[in-house]
């Protein structure tokens, strides 16, 4: 397990780095994206165990994650994500493949250029499912606002500590995005 969250922060410092460097970031800006320990990481071993009605169970009831985002490992399937226009979308797993669900703290720090995913868990067969989620945010005392604005472009977020974030996501689920909207 240590091997794996330790390659698991390699893979979500370059994804972070990457998606800086599209948003036309400097990482003096993100400072804490580099070094080790900076970020704040949770890795997450998550089952749902056999149900034999699958269709009258929910694995885990819509919601987007608060993370930046959240590197995910998943065997059977059940992930569902919401697609607008279309409804629920199964995401499938693929072999020696992982899946990134965009959260709501890189949703402010992109300006919404990055939407977060709103998702589900879903029993669809009679056997036990199994997950591993890593999730990766900055630090608690850091503090996000929408990065590299484009000519003409508005914040569409204020400024909020990761700490203060985290507090209204636990207060108002549904609503913690709809506080911080200016």
């Amino acid at each position: 397990m240590e091997d794996y969250q330790k390659k698991m922060e390699e893979l979500a410092r370059t994804l972070m780095r990457q998606i800086l460097k599209y948003l036309a970031t400097s990482e003096e800006e993100m400072n804490w994206v580099g070094s080790l320990g900076g970020a704040s990481t949770a890795l997450q071993l998550n089952s749902y165990p056999m149900c034999p009605d699958p269709h009258r169970a929910m694995g885990l009831a819509p919601h987007t994650d608060t993370s930046l985002f959240t590197i995910l490992h998943q065997r059977t399937s059940g992930l569902q994500i919401l697609k607008e226009g279309v409804g629920w979308v199964s995401v499938h797993p693929v072999t020696r493949a992982l899946v990134v669900n965009i959260g709501d703290l890189l949703h402010i720090l992109s300006n919404a250029r990055f939407p977060c995913v709103l998702h589900r868990v879903v029993m669809k067969e009679p056997k036990q499912r199994f997950s591993v989620a890593f999730f990766y945010s900055p630090p608690v005392d850091f503090h996000l606002y929408p990065l590299a604005l484009s000519s003409g472009q508005i914040p569409l977020y204020r400024s909020v500590s990761v700490a203060e974030y985290v507090g209204k996501k636990a207060k108002n689920l549904d609503k913690a995005l709809s506080s911080i909207r200016i």
